[in-house]
């Protein structure tokens, strides 16, 4: 345990059998747990935000979606350097030094909260430092595609992903529980509005410790930065990780470049937030913003010299491979979608269903709260686990019928969806009882958490079927990165949407997204004649 492995041979049934297969089994599972709580911490505002509001932070509504689109693009951004961590330091190395890291914007967070008075941007660089959990995704998932054969690639991704991805929901469950008693000690706080567990409601006056929220993530992640260490191993093959240095040089190595990742993110938020929260004031689009964002942080990188810039230029060959860029608009479409969807839901629930939409002297208000409006707490966990339970499902069903069939009808199931939650939202959003629509939006809502999950899973088999082993690993993480932006753009577009009294938009545009999508995956892997059939 914990040595570094040469001469791994997955491939080889016999030695999969006799040793590969405990070994690649300890590694999954000491990086599953990891990157649940990675996923943890980076979405966490997602659930933080609607208790802000129910404390009575004096923040405004679109102001708190900034948080989750914040981490959001931090989390993505940072995907793309964590995507060459482990050929360049090693699975070992990256995983343990990567938890670790999470213990910083846990703590932060948590002293953040303690204090009613902490002004917006603190929690705005907070915000910022908890991509790092998004950033692990990209590393997590090229070390475990190393570890396992290609026979059962899309399982075993699909069960780091997949159970990966419940951090979504554990942290959805758990924050608003450990809320409710002083497990930390620390002054509590009178609930403003009504709240809400998983086990019920909890009434206005309630005294609510809010900082738990971050504290609670180290109770993991001490003993899971031990089990990373002391469990898991480097692969010292040729076509993983030849020249690891020692664990010094690699925590530095793996720093610095996530501090160019961060300097690209902090360009592009600067580029975008209006002058009063620190931005430049230029409100430049998102849409211009995300691809010199992503076209910096690829060039900066390869900039590094030595041994690191080296390896990159290797690495980098994927990007001439026309499958690169298909995998990653599919790959957009499930993922990007899952977590997107798993940022915005809570705050989505809470400022649509959470308050009545009333006219008043010909215009429409939304500030009036909703007494009988769901409460977002207790029904927002159920989308991300649904799409994360299923994940590893959705891998295994590829594995025997193929992953682009698989893709191809989850996407059609995409596109009818979105359609009609856009007409729902577009209706409840427009009325003073819209708790009345809240049932068909969340049985919607699941059926397109399903599909993104299920995607999801048969998008890992076609990654494992058309790329090498080589360029995999690093393929994985590029398209997650590219993917994980829609946990800036989904929010992003919900809070503008909403601001402007249509948030039928959002999900139209999506739905015309992955239309697209369907296209591409039958131009290349469905058509008579497709570059690879039905990978």
């Amino acid at each position: 345990m914990g040595q570094d492995l040469r001469n791994w041979n997955v491939e080889d049934e016999a030695y999969w059998a006799s040793t590969g297969k405990s070994i690649a089994t300890r590694n999954l599972w000491i990086s599953i747990p990891s990157l649940l709580c990675g996923f943890a911490v980076w979405l966490y505002w997602g659930i933080i935000t609607v208790q802000m509001i129910n404390l009575g932070f004096a923040f405004d509504k679109s102001d708190l979606f900034t948080l989750s689109a914040i981490a959001g693009l931090t989390g993505a951004t940072l995907r793309i350097p964590s995507t060459f961590f482990i050929r360049i330091a090693g699975g070992r190395n990256t995983i343990f030094f990567t938890t670790a890291l999470l213990m910083i914007p846990a703590v932060g967070a948590g002293f953040a909260l303690s204090n009613p008075d902490t002004p917006l941007w603190q929690f705005q660089v907070l915000a910022f430092l908890s991509g790092i959990g998004g950033g692990n995704f990209a590393s997590s998932m090229s070390n475990i595609s190393f570890f396992f054969p290609k026979k059962v690639q899309g399982y075993a991704l699909g069960m780091n992903a997949g159970l990966g991805n419940f951090g979504v929901t554990t942290m959805q469950i758990v924050i608003p529980l450990v809320m409710t008693f002083g497990l930390f000690g620390g002054k509590g706080r009178e609930l403003v509005n009504t709240s809400g567990t998983l086990i019920g409601k909890i009434p206005a006056g309630t005294e609510t410790f809010i900082q738990n929220a971050g504290f609670v993530w180290l109770l993991a992640l001490v003993p899971l930065a031990i089990f990373g260490w002391w469990g898991m191993n480097n692969i010292r093959d040729e076509h993983v990780s030849p020249d690891i240095p020692n664990p010094a040089g690699a925590f530095s190595t793996i720093s610095g470049m996530l501090l160019v990742g961060f300097l690209t993110a902090a360009f592009g938020l600067w580029l975008m937030l209006p002058a009063k929260v620190g931005g430049s004031g230029f409100m430049v689009s998102k849409w211009l913003v995300l691809p010199v964002v992503i076209a910096l942080t690829v060039g900066l990188l390869k900039l590094i010299p030595g041994q690191v810039g080296q390896n990159l230029t290797r690495q980098y060959k994927i990007f001439g491979n026309k499958h690169t860029w298909a995998m990653t608009i599919i790959y957009t479409m499930t993922f990007g979608s899952f977590i997107g969807y798993s940022a915005a839901f809570a705050l989505t629930i809470k400022v649509v269903f959470g308050f009545q939409h009333l006219l008043v002297d010909g215009v429409m208000t939304h500030n009036t709260v909703n007494a009988n409006g769901p409460s977002a707490l207790m029904y927002a966990w159920m989308g991300p686990f649904i799409g994360a339970l299923i994940r590893p499902v959705g891998g295994m069903i590829a594995d025997k019928i193929g992953g682009a069939k698989v893709t191809q009808i989850i996407s059609v199931v995409m596109v009818a969806s979105a359609v009609a939650l856009a007409f729902l939202l577009q209706k409840a959003y427009v009325s003073a009882t819209p708790e009345t629509l809240f049932l068909p939006f969340m049985i919607l809502f699941l059926i397109l958490f399903t599909a993104t999950g299920i995607g999801n899973g048969s998008t890992f088999r076609t990654i494992a079927a058309v790329f090498d082993k080589e360029q995999a690993g690093p393929v994985l993480g590029w398209t997650s990165a590219v993917a994980a932006y829609g946990a800036f753009i989904i929010p992003k577009v919900f809070g503008e949407q909403l601001k402007a009294g249509s948030p039928e938009y959002a999900l139209y545009g999506f739905a015309i997204f992955y239309a697209v999508c369907i296209v591409i995956n039958w131009w290349f892997y469905l058509r008579p004649g497709a570059y690879v059939k039905n990978p």
